[in-house]
């Protein structure tokens, strides 16, 4: 009987022999066009079948809302009592925007140079495929593991929306111990935590008029926003007292951002402070009339130390001083900073085996973005990130990831199920 890292490394050696095929299947994903919105994962998730479906796994979709398709699929000790594995990747990507401004096919998944271009490149269609390669792998090897390995993989995380992950979660198709989400990360560092969310909708309202007689006629809903916007602008300068037991990660991620993502240095501060993003603005409806209504989108990220409730506390109290005529209605992405603890056994397995596979220091760190993470957090199932990209493409035009990075996260994945399951 081989031991544990005997089986390991058969397994790694069987990504280095076969990685032509694993980088063909994450080439033929990005093929697959899947922008949402608007949202249709009909064609990807007919893929992503039949290639399980060849390797001998079951499958079985689930459709979450129309032409929205999660595909669950189970291998392993399914009657035994170990351990529980998810590997979860989502199979939307954004919109490519104007093809003008590429210098590629956005659809091509050419290889070039050692790069995989295309969208959804590094959000996540060459870590989707890492996982899916995985699972297969080990279906067609029949390895015998002594728990379960379950991949999931959902259509709808790009918006924010409702009906991949949660979907799933709440109506309990996938349960699990840990899980890993192939999401983009740097080589040697796994996100373990991530700040919250709170996207909200503002609406000001004024009274309309000739614009000959402003000010001194009507209500001027611009100018009240402008004012509104100064307010919700001080988020920002709140000084939250971040708690002390997460204060270990806030600390190591920012050595991360100082010492490995160096670009990122200027920014450490947004771990501690709500980030205040104005994304969209519209109001009026000509020159010569005092508009009636302004609306603005607003995206903040929430550090540990404040919650989704304080914010809106804070923003009714300043809003309300202002004695101006005001909605806010929240959307898409809204949670409170979360994390899970470095020594949980998931998270281990992944740090440990990028150690193993590649031979250098790895350690979690902070995300100041969101992603499907909190839901599995909020069904208390430990979770990470790990996974292929080139950050800085990561919703850009150009958006591509090295091929040496999707095969060096593919060992780190099979060698982390054998670690996480094999580990009572």
């Amino acid at each position: 009987m081989s031991t544990k890292n005997e089986l390991k490394d058969r397994l790694i050696k069987e990504v280095e022999n076969d990685k032509d095929e694993l980088i063909e299947l994450c080439s033929r994903l990005i093929k697959i066009p899947s922008e949402n919105p608007p949202g249709d994962s009909t064609e990807i998730t007919t893929f992503i079948d039949q290639y399980l479906k060849n390797a001998g796994a079951e499958t079985t979709w689930h459709e979450s809302a129309e032409k929205m398709y999660n595909l669950v699929s189970t291998i392993g000790d399914e009657g035994g009592d170990g351990k529980h594995l998810i590997y979860c990747g989502h199979s939307d990507v954004v919109p490519t925007g104007d093809p003008a401004k590429w210098d590629f096919n956005p659809i091509s998944g050419e290889i070039v140079d050692g790069w995989l271009l295309g969208r959804g490149a590094s959000d996540m269609k060459a870590g989707l495929g890492g996982l899916i390669y995985t699972f297969a792998l080990l279906k067609r090897l029949n390895i015998d593991l002594p728990g379960k390995l379950s991949l999931a993989v959902v259509p709808d995380e790009e918006t924010g929306g409702e009906y991949g992950v949660p979907w799933l979660l709440e109506n309990q198709i996938i349960d699990g111990n840990g899980c890993l989400i192939a999401e983009p990360s740097s080589r040697y560092n796994p996100t373990i935590g991530q700040k919250g969310s709170y996207w909200f909708k503002l609406k000001v309202f004024g009274e309309p008029g000739h614009g000959s007689l402003s000010p001194l006629a009507g209500n001027n809903a611009i100018t009240n926003m402008i004012d509104a916007i100064n307010e919700v602008r001080k988020l920002w300068d709140l000084n939250i007292e971040v708690p002390s037991e997460v204060q270990p990660l806030i600390d190591k991620s920012k050595k991360y951002m100082r010492e490995v993502e160096k670009d990122r240095a200027p920014f450490q501060k947004v771990l501690e402070h709500v980030t205040v993003n104005i994304g969209k603005i519209q109001g009026g409806t000509k020159s010569n009339m005092i508009p009636e209504s302004c609306e603005v989108e607003v995206d903040c990220r929430l550090p540990f130390g404040i919650t989704q409730d304080d914010v809106t506390a804070f923003l009714h109290e300043k809003l309300d001083a202002l004695g101006i005529d005001y909605e806010i209605s929240r959307f898409g992405f809204r949670s409170d900073a979360n994390y899970t603890s470095a020594e949980d056994p998931v998270c281990k397995s992944i740090v440990d085996n990028i150690t193993y596979a590649t031979g250098h220091e790895a350690y979690g760190v902070m995300q100041w973005a969101s992603s499907d993470a909190r839901h599995f957090r909020n069904h208390n199932i430990p979770v990470l990130q790990y996974g292929p990209a080139y950050l800085p493409s990561i919703h850009g035009y150009n958006e591509k990831v090295k091929v040496e990075d999707i095969e060096r996260c593919c060992k780190v994945y099979i060698a982390a199920v054998i670690d996480y399951l094999y580990e009572r």
